[in-house]
């Protein structure tokens, strides 16, 4: 059996954390080679990824939110080599809205994170490759388009507590008539929509934004990306708001949004079209996201919610080690 050996990069905001440094301690202690490296700025990420791969580490872990998961990840499947080749990718929730790791139930607690990947079998699950203008980028969790920034910013404090994240999105925009909804062709196999949307997402994982739950079906391991848009609203506005307000957020978004899951999807405008991959920005008129099916090993609890059949006790999902 091969010695555990442990990269940990941990984004830098974090370098001081006490509950951090007692739990690395707790892993060493335990047996585990364990290596810390610290994020500074752009491109660290990545490099300390290459180093892992060189000194053959069995694990490298993210230690941050969903920006720092996004770039470990997408070092890790830029690497060229298939996921049974490559270290595989653990989940040290960090961050401010740990949208991934909240969503795949991963625990909250440095302790708890930490023994959980020391204990679970990795399993293999997809990445979102997106291209824009020739160069690919790729998204971990979720691609999400619209003006959910420009609201977040904008909106009083006190209305976005009430109503919370996607709900109002989907109510205030229409509110808000001078900020304009992106027109927009989305189609996939057997999916062609045109028209303006106000919300977009294409998920592997199911939420972002610090909870908005734009893809409540999405899986990490069926090969398949979930689409939600969330059209132009018009006289839906009354109907809506009567969603949130006596059914919650879920029901609002059912109302209104066009959904499917698809392997692939493009997407073309008129003007540059901004998606945001977890804290990534990429404009470009056309970009085409695919899902890539086993791209990497994660750890995960058994029973995440994000896992299909491959996440039951028992199963034996292809292309794991059996670490």
């Amino acid at each position: 059996m091969v010695a555990s050996h442990w990269f940990l990069i941990l984004n830098g905001k974090s370098a001081g954390d006490d509950d951090v440094r007692a739990a690395v301690e707790v892993r060493r202690e335990a047996g585990e080679t364990l290596d810390v490296r610290v994020t500074w700025e752009a491109g660290d990420a990545a490099r300390y990824v290459h180093e892992a791969i060189a000194a053959q580490a069995t694990h490298v872990i993210a230690g941050g939110g969903d920006g720092t998961l996004r770039e470990v990840a997408a070092a890790l499947a830029s690497a060229g080599d298939d996921a049974d080749a490559l270290p595989v990718l653990g989940i040290l929730p960090l961050g401010t809205a740990n949208d991934f790791a909240t969503a795949a139930a991963i625990p909250d607690q440095a302790g708890d994170a930490l023994s959980l990947i020391a204990m679970a079998r990795p399993r293999p699950v997809d990445l979102l490759c997106v291209r824009a203008d020739g160069v690919d980028h790729w998204c971990a969790n979720l691609a999400s388009g619209g003006f959910g920034t420009r609201i977040t910013v904008e909106t009083n404090e006190g209305l976005k507590k009430m109503l919370g994240g996607l709900a109002y999105l989907i109510t205030g925009i229409s509110r808000l008539g001078r900020i304009e909804p992106t027109r927009a062709r989305v189609r996939g196999p057997d999916f062609d929509w045109s028209g303006a949307f106000i919300a977009l997402g294409v998920g592997n994982g199911r939420q972002a934004g610090g909870g908005q739950v734009l893809c409540p079906d999405a899986l990490i391991d069926d090969g398949l990306l979930d689409l939600t848009l969330v059209p132009e609203l018009d006289g839906e506005v009354a109907g809506t708001l009567g969603s949130v307000i006596s059914e919650g957020k879920a029901a609002a978004l059912e109302r209104v949004a066009v959904r499917a899951q698809l392997p692939w999807v493009e997407i073309e405008a008129p003007g540059s079209l901004t998606l945001n991959l977890d804290g990534e920005p990429v404009d470009a008129r056309a970009i085409r996201i695919d899902c890539v099916p086993g791209r990497l090993r994660m750890v995960l609890p058994d029973d995440a919610p994000v896992l299909g059949a491959a996440g039951t006790p028992g199963a034996s999902p292809a292309g794991d080690s059996g670490e």
